[in-house]
């Protein structure tokens, strides 16, 4: 029970954030028609500060703002204080981000927007100090200032306002990626030379040394990777390759990826990939299995498989619920301080691991100076502190030392579990317990992609777990109308665009690995219900939020493919693989149009567009669809899902399903018969999975002039 004299309406919430800030003296509401009202009888401005439960920097602000007397009385007296968890209402963060971008320049968490009495924004910024700082303005100094202009100046401000929201609604992503077509071509179609020059592009944001994309911070751009990774398939490309390889490589060795107990943190404070912000998130850690699935099918090197196990591993332990959903996220600190949880001293090592030390600290980076300085300041003599990290490969560490893969990876694992072992005695970060349906379908799709490419049966049952725990809680039974979080026994908020679109694409997965046709009628319920509530039939793509959801300023379209992939992308996706399997040419025609639009920018701007650059290269390349057929089709099957085939959709059945086209007219027999279609028009059977992978390459590999 809490000894705080504080409680605030915030008490009342499932969201771990949101009960962060519970005992706040800052008078919170969530956001919702009781604190609208508020602003609107009072003639007030309203503050909306928007945060995460795993953001480093919400938690500094709390602490050094919104914890002080003085500053919440100051708040409480003049203003209407709302908190918002982003990831419970993406959509009203996506407005508000934008609106301090425009007016900024820049964005991130934690987002501070003030807003007029009917929500249309005026003025904000992300972090700021308690006392004036880098050219920064303290909280307060900006407390005082917008309550002073707010009661002489308002009318100028609710001007303000009118023209910010205007210019929101007309310069959103379409309006910004429509200019970004005028400077590109005209043609419509995806050609051999766009996708060389979308290649080009990537790379000459490549980082050749270290791995990744850009400059510090880098993130992880899984789906930049994936479509390296599909360019080399089709063009031989051994850069594209390379690329692909030395990015995971990078991010696999550095201190980004937790080696002690797996899975990924957000993104790296540096170049080389050695100091993440701690906190560890549902959706990063789905999108990089992902993507190593892709990497163990093109080279099968162990180390894929190693860390497609590991990261699955970490997120069954810690992330997985006895229900059967995944958790949000890992906070980044404990005990008040950032990585705390993850980091070691040598001596530390060198207790738990004895006579194994010297060379794990050699292998790990380990060493008296440490790496990592958070928390030291004041405190010199607190022994400098290591991020684990390997500057070398195993593979160059194992011949330096004359030892064999197999000793090796005995000795490691056993170190790698004592200290794990250890760190479980300390003070764990904070778990953010709330489950969301969209960072879960991801998880579905990479332990559909995991299960078919180790052979792994348990994965499989995780993820048909998982989808039946999302229609279990997330929704009314028989029904598609889904809602977007859970938590203790609550279902919150109406899904959004992602949520479907990603729910769709877990579908369509989990129909290749068993052959269920159930998954396949439910995707197309889906990508029914989805054109209804989401589809704008103006600009041919999909809106955020429903049609029938109305405490928004305006009604977004998230084009770009940016921390998690744009609902629009993955739609077009669907649309593409539905309208084969359905011969619907009503779906086609919309999937072409997204595509024929997006063209120019995705090939520009590659990095920002690289899932919709995969769906164009796949459409260039055209789809191979493979229906199997008869008695044995599951040893077929699973053997083609074990080959990194990216361009081949994939049907198999027993029987002749007579509402599903490629179905029609085949053999039915004891031994599967495999066919090789496109457009539903089907080659003659073949006898075996190396005739049919093989036809498909001569046709496919180094296609791309």
């Amino acid at each position: 029970m809490s000894t705080s004299p504080h409680t605030n309406r915030l008490i009342n919430e499932t969201s771990p954030y949101l009960l962060q800030h519970a005992h706040n003296p800052v008078d919170w509401y969530p956001w919702g028609e009781e604190a609208l009202e508020k602003a609107r009888s009072e003639n007030k401005p309203i503050i909306v500060s928007i945060g995460y439960s795993a953001c480093h920097w919400c938690h500094v602000m709390e602490r050094e703002s919104f914890e002080n007397e003085e500053v919440a009385r100051f708040m409480n007296e003049h203003f209407i204080n709302i908190k918002i968890d982003r990831e419970e209402r993406p959509d009203l963060d996506h407005i508000y981000m934008d609106a301090v971008q425009a007016i900024s320049g820049s964005g991130g968490w934690p987002l501070n927007v003030f807003l007029t009495s009917d929500c249309k924004p005026f003025y904000g910024g992300t972090y700021f100090p308690p006392v004036r700082a880098h050219n920064r303005p303290s909280w307060l100094e900006v407390l005082n200032n917008i309550n002073i202009a707010w009661k002489q100046k308002g009318e100028e401000i609710l001007s303000q306002a009118e023209i910010l929201t205007k210019h929101l609604r007309d310069a959103g992503d379409l309006a910004a990626l429509n200019k970004k077509n005028k400077e590109g071509k005209t043609d419509p179609f995806f050609s051999d030379e766009d996708a060389t020059e979308c290649f080009g592009n990537i790379m000459k944001t490549a980082d050749r040394e270290w791995g990744g994309f850009g400059h510090a911070p880098k993130f992880p751009q899984t789906f930049t990777i994936q479509f390296l990774l599909q360019y080399h398939y089709y063009s031989g490309s051994k850069i594209a390759l390379g690329q692909a390889l030395l990015s995971l490589d990078k991010m696999l060795q550095g201190g980004i990826y937790d080696h002690v107990g797996g899975g990924l943190a957000r993104y790296s404070t540096d170049n080389e990939w050695l100091a993440p912000h701690f906190e560890k998130m549902l959706y990063d850690n789905a999108l990089l299995v992902n993507v190593i699935c892709d990497a163990w099918l093109t080279t099968k090197e162990t180390r894929f498989e190693n860390a497609i196990r590991k990261t699955l591993d970490f997120a069954e332990r810690e992330l997985r619920s006895p229900e059967g959903g995944f958790y949000a996220a890992l906070d980044a600190d404990s005990e008040g301080e950032e990585g705390k949880y993850y980091v070691w001293t040598k001596a530390e090592i060198e207790a738990i691991l004895g006579n194994d030390a010297n060379w794990f600290c050699e292998y790990y980076d380990v060493s008296e100076n440490g790496n990592w300085n958070e928390g030291r300041n004041g405190h010199e003599n607190t022994p400098p502190k290591t991020i684990l990290r390997m500057l070398k490969s195993e593979k160059e560490f194992l011949f330096e030392k004359g030892w064999t893969p197999d000793a090796f990876k005995n000795k490691n694992a056993a170190c790698l579990n004592a200290l794990l072992s250890a760190r479980n005695q300390r003070k764990r970060p904070l778990l953010d317990d709330k489950i969301l349906l969209n960072w879960n379908a991801l998880m579905i799709v990479s332990l559909c992609k995991s299960a078919a490419a180790l052979g792994e049966k348990t994965y499989r049952e995780m993820a048909e777990k998982t989808f039946d725990f999302l229609f279990e809680k997330l929704t009314a039974k028989d029904s598609i109308e889904f809602k977007h979080t859970y938590k203790n026994n609550e279902a919150k908020y109406p899904a959004f665009l992602d949520d479907y679109a990603y729910l769709l694409q877990a579908c369509l997965q989990l129909y290749e690995l068993t052959s269920r046709t159930d998954y396949l009628f439910t995707a197309n319920r889906l990508c029914d219900y989805i054109i209804s509530h989401f589809y704008d039939d103006q600009t041919g793509f999909f809106f955020f939020t429903s049609v029938t959801q109305k405490d928004v300023i305006i009604r977004k379209k998230e084009l770009y493919d940016g921390a998690v992939p744009s609902g629009n992308s993955i739609m077009a996706e669907n649309l593409f693989y539905l309208a084969e399997i359905f011969n619907k040419k009503d779906w086609q025609n919309m999937a072409e149009k997204m595509v024929a639009t997006i063209r120019p920018a995705a090939t520009k701007y590659a990095t920002s567009f690289a899932i919709w650059a995969s769906v164009l290269l796949r459409q260039l390349k055209g789809i191979n669809e493979i229906a199997v057929t008869g008695g044995g089709y599951e040893e077929v099957r699973d053997e083609l899902l074990s080959t990194y085939l990216p361009d081949r959709m994939l049907c198999c059945s027993r029987f002749e399903v007579n509402s599903i086209p490629i179905f029609e007219g085949k053999n039915y027999g004891e031994k599967a018969s495999i066919y090789l279609c496109k457009n539903n028009v089907c080659d003659a059977p073949l006898s075996s999975v190396d005739t049919l992978i093989l036809r498909i390459r001569e046709r496919t590999v180094n296609s791309l002039k």
